[in-house]
């Protein structure tokens, strides 16, 4: 079964998982799916294959056929883009769509959240970032990768209590409950925690978070510093958006239910919940609704769109601080 009209996918590639949606002109639901992580951090290879599999499961749920896919435009949020290396390579790959549009998966998320319209979003989820559009200005805050940054992130949660569990067992620190279920996820072996973390990526920390939340709610004391530490962390990106007159604020990511309750009460008074979620945002570039930044990727009938200059580097995150 297959169709000869236009369709539109959308995709948000993250570093748990990636979701397709396709739709059709009319903005109807046609199937969607899920595949494994696709961030550029696992390899370019690799996040396109993830993105190829929740597509194609996307478009047999839709009785689409493959040549259908010459037909179907295609907006791909996708998490690790600003990599060094990741857009050259990504030029290398040669995609079966009508048109493919690449942007941050923190975009996505955005433009999904407000709909297109400005605003700012921080994501917390395995990783962290805070983005903004403004005036046609995209914004980006953080997010330059676990462990060097994403702090507030379930990655980095993650991480802190791996470290304070081996503090415990070195009986250089208290042993509460936490850490010694921490610990028990090694068999209470130092080492083995030490072996596993040689090849231990962002999602293997990032699953220890659920655990973490869970005992700082029933008042583990090493749980909750932890993520108070998270949770001012986070704030910290909502109050620079603030600071640069961006009120239009959303908390999203997989962990952004569990970290809420932890904000000061003035932030969490001004957070709106999203309209929609990243495939939606990646989906209104697919139609060319956006004035979104035109990127340098391989398609030479790409919609013309001009992309909103970008603001990352330190000296504007800096600034706003000041």
């Amino acid at each position: 079964m297959g169709t000869k009209g236009t369709t539109y996918l959308g995709i948000d590639g993250g570093g748990t998982r990636c979701r397709a949606r396709i739709e059709d002109e009319n903005g109807r639901l046609l199937g969607g799916a899920s595949s494994g992580p696709a961030t550029t951090r696992i390899g370019v290879e690799k996040a396109w294959r993830s993105i190829m599999e929740a597509t194609e499961a996307a478009a047999a749920q839709a009785g689409l056929a493959r040549e259908d896919f010459s037909r179907m435009h295609a907006g791909i949020g996708l998490a690790g883009l600003g990599r060094r290396g990741a857009e050259a390579a990504l030029k290398n790959i040669a995609h079966p769509f009508a048109s493919a549009i690449f942007i941050s998966d923190g975009m996505a998320a955005c433009l999904g959240a407000h709909s297109g319209a400005d605003g700012a979003i921080v994501v917390a989820g395995t990783g962290s970032v805070g983005v903004g559009l403004t005036g046609g200005r995209e914004i980006r805050l953080a997010g330059y990768g676990f462990p060097v940054s994403d702090e507030g992130s379930g990655a980095d949660i993650g991480l802190q209590v791996v470290r304070l569990a081996l503090r415990a067992a070195d009986r250089r620190g208290e042993l509460t409950p936490l850490l010694s279920e921490v610990l028990g996820a090694f068999d209470h072996d130092p080492y083995q925690a030490v072996a596993w973390s040689e090849d231990a990526r962002a999602t293997d920390y990032a699953a220890f978070a659920p655990m973490v939340m869970r005992h700082a709610n029933e008042g583990d004391p090493v749980g909750r510093r932890i993520v108070e530490r998270a949770a001012d962390a986070i704030g910290d990106l909502l109050g620079l958006f603030l600071a640069r007159g961006i009120d239009r604020l959303a908390l999203v990511g997989g962990l952004a239910d569990a970290i809420t309750p932890w904000l000061t009460p003035d932030l969490r008074a001004r957070l709106r919940p999203p309209d929609a979620d990243a495939v939606a945002g990646a989906l209104l570039v697919a139609r060319g609704r956006l004035d979104l930044p035109k990127p340098d990727l391989p398609k030479p009938d790409l919609p013309k769109l001009d992309l909103p200059e970008r603001e990352t580097d330190h000296e504007q995150a800096s600034k706003s601080r000041g």
